[in-house]
């Protein structure tokens, strides 16, 4: 199946050439793994609590976690 590569296709669209496609394709790869748990193995309230985790973690990387928030 090429649905992976088909994915990354899509997520392509809209860069200017191949090597930036590439560069980001290279640093996409390690990170969209984070934010796709493997949902069939687990019940809503797990997936929630599991994907609620992923994005504080990815807040903390980012430094998202020190803005101030505007609501």
């Amino acid at each position: 199946s090429h649905q992976p590569t088909w994915q990354r296709e899509r997520t392509m669209k809209g860069l200017r050439s191949v090597g930036g496609a590439q560069r980001f394709l290279s640093a996409f790869s390690g990170i969209s793994p984070h934010f796709q748990p493997r949902r069939h193995l687990m019940t809503a309230t797990e997936y929630r609590t599991q994907m609620s985790t992923r994005f504080t973690i990815w807040d903390q990387i980012t430094g998202r976690a020190a803005l101030p928030t505007t609501a």
